[in-house]
């Protein structure tokens, strides 16, 4: 049988989208429609349907897109064709955008995006720094096409890998091509993907499985969800792609039952792309037959873990099973299986199109290609971004992160969440990738990026990651149950201003125990939080410790709160709102806190009118 030529349909969908005219992209998002996309859709629509006079245009469209990236500006107008980009737009600001620049070309300049340096209105992308610093090739049509319509897909070039894989018909040159590109995993365990698609594919005969691992748990991570909201065919693309090359007919994509959207619009994109024949039988006229399958996860982090995962679609508890035997010999069901992120698959179709030397082009000598990062926290741009595998972390936080808000001081990095571990700023000119990370004791991890300020302690940071993971332990072997456990243990035992010094030892060889002796990956790297935090911030477990003080002054139980006496009406507002009787004084006169009854919850300090009463 010949391939369709998918390339017939392609001028009627070039005119299609032409006869939209004018094209007004809104990020329609988790975050902007969280910020009220769905009323500034709604209000384009109602507005934009009758009007005239058009700049250069006879009629618009609004096109609900997926994340545009720059979540601190959501929500998100783009109108390609006056090269604008309206950021924190509401419902109330959409009669002026069309008064004023759509029909008159006036673009309104409260609404454009205010350079922090030159203090000038900026206004395309590609002008702005949080995107002119990036490069994009998995996000690359991500805010740029409507994210639910397949013919948007194909204008961009959804489903051309896919169908020169067919016209090649030659699964080795397929994993080949993936190997030579130097693709590894971007799910954090960095493992060269052709490498394990010929581990898979070597397994000859029977039944074999592709898994897409959507499962993205991490605190401030939001890389995959982004990806599968915003250009879903590029995921199921890639997922075919790879099933063809390891010789697959069935595939499951894993995702939390937290991401609704995204689940509602690859379920979309799987029926559109089956009825265009592009996913199911004898797909494009050929041979290939490739089915896929949604699965959703209930929250467990551990099912992040591979053999968790694959228990939890054999409806089986999420729990890491012993390794070898691995995935691709023997996974989902007792057949040969591949497990890969969103984001790696997302490369795929554009490393078959461009070249596997296009994408090594991108990145350093052990890590190619480009790496999409969650950027969260204390600094002032944050979102969506893709850089080059070897980026610094200073073009991060400061190129395309804007610095950190309020002009406070860069202490640190949380890279790789729960997994990960702290950079400071002897880091901020250390290349990004998976050898440096790894030796600075972090990881890529999946890829959440969590910048914190002078006025963050590190040690309650510490704590609230192994709260996390403590809780998130599947409990299936010892050294992750009790060690993460005891741990958290000895952190609380710290912010509380109840440490020895002793404590320190005992946190490290408990870590180390944890990490050696863990079954799965996730309970390997569960201590890097801990361990990094005391390689380089010691003197911050040792002021909590020894001095009695947060050198952040976060930790509650350290703080002293005080009333200063010459400031003190004795309005008895502070007795009168404290919950353990801890203020005594005359009405009229100075009062004063027993510090021994004192919480330090801190409603003395918001009831005192005259602000006599300092927290510190």
């Amino acid at each position: 049988m010949a391939i369709i030529d998918i390339n017939k349909e392609k001028e009627t969908i070039k005119a299609a989208i032409k006869a939209q005219g004018l094209r007004v992209l809104v990020c329609s998002g988790t975050g902007c429609i969280a910020n009220g996309a769905a009323n500034v859709i709604k209000k384009f629509e109602e507005l934009g349907a009758n009007v005239s006079n058009l700049t250069n245009h006879d009629k618009m469209t609004v096109i609900p897109t997926g994340c545009h990236g720059f979540c601190e500006k959501g929500v998100l107008v783009v109108i390609p064709d006056l090269d604008v980009t309206y950021t924190n737009v509401k419902e109330t600001d959409v009669e002026e955008i069309i008064e004023s620049h759509i029909k008159l070309g006036k673009p309104v300049e409260r609404l454009l995006y205010i350079d922090p340096k030159t203090k000038k209105h900026v206004f395309k992308n590609e002008e702005i720094d949080f995107y002119a610093k990036q490069t994009r090739t998995s996000l690359e049509h991500c805010g740029r096409i409507n994210a639910e319509s397949l013919e948007d897909a194909l204008n961009v070039g959804a489903y051309e890998g896919l169908h020169k894989v067919l016209m090649k018909n030659d699964p080795d040159w397929v994993i080949n091509e993936i190997e030579q590109s130097g693709l590894r995993g971007r799910g954090g365990g960095g493992f060269p993907t052709g490498r394990k698609w010929k581990f898979a594919a070597a397994n000859k005969g029977g039944k074999s499985y592709v898994i897409c691992n959507g499962d993205e748990g991490d605190p401030g991570a939001f890389m995959d969800r982004s990806l599968m909201e915003g250009d879903p065919h590029r995921l199921l693309e890639g997922m075919a792609i790879a099933g063809f090359a390891i010789g697959s007919d069935e595939a499951y994509i894993y995702i939390r039952a937290e991401y609704p959207l995204a689940i509602k619009r690859l379920r979309r994109a799987i029926a559109d792309a089956e009825a265009a024949g592009f996913l199911g039988k004898n797909i494009m006229n050929s041979d290939f037959n490739f089915t896929i399958h949604i699965k959703e996860g209930a929250g467990a982090f551990v099912c992040g873990e591979e053999t968790a995962l694959i228990a939890s679609i054999e409806g089986e508890r999420g729990m890491p099973r012993p390794k070898p035997p691995f995935p691709a010999n023997q996974g989902l069901f007792g057949r040969p299986t591949i497990i890969n992120n969103v984001e790696t698959l997302a490369n795929v179709p554009s490393i078959i199109i461009k070249g596997a030397n296009w994408f090594s082009s991108f990145g350093t000598e052990t890590s190619k290609g480009t790496k999409t990062f969650a950027l969260t926290g204390e600094v002032n741009n944050t979102g969506l971004i893709e850089v080059p595998m070897g980026t610094t972390l200073r073009e991060i936080v400061f190129d395309i992160g804007g610095g950190i808000r309020n002009g406070k001081k860069f202490k640190a990095v949380q890279i790789g969440g729960p997994s990960g571990g702290c950079l400071t700023e002897e880091h901020l000119d250390l290349p990004m990738d998976y050898d440096n990370l790894i030796k600075a004791g972090a990881m890529v991890g999946s890829g959440g990026l969590v910048v914190m300020n002078e006025d963050t302690c590190i040690v309650e940071v510490a704590r609230f990651f192994m709260n996390f993971t403590q809780h998130e332990s599947c409990g299936k072997c010892v050294p992750c149950r009790e060690g993460t456990k005891n741990m958290l243990k000895i952190l609380e035992k710290i912010v509380k201003g109840q440490g020895e010094m002793s404590d320190l030892d005992k946190l490290e060889e408990l870590a180390l125990a944890v990490k050696d002796g863990s079954l799965c990956g996730l309970g390997k790297t569960a201590p890097n939080p801990v361990l990094s935090t005391l390689k380089y911030f010691r003197d911050e477990y040792i002021a909590h410790i020894r001095d009695k003080k947060c050198p952040a002054g976060v930790c509650k139980a350290m703080k002293t709160i005080v009333i200063h006496e010459e400031k003190c009406k004795g309005c008895t507002k502070c007795s009168r709102n404290c919950p353990v009787g801890a203020i005594v004084g005359e009405v009229k006169q100075p009062h004063h806190i027993d510090q021994n009854k004192c919480i330090k919850c801190g409603n003395c300090v918001n009831a005192c009118p005259f602000k006599a009463i300092e927290q510190k």
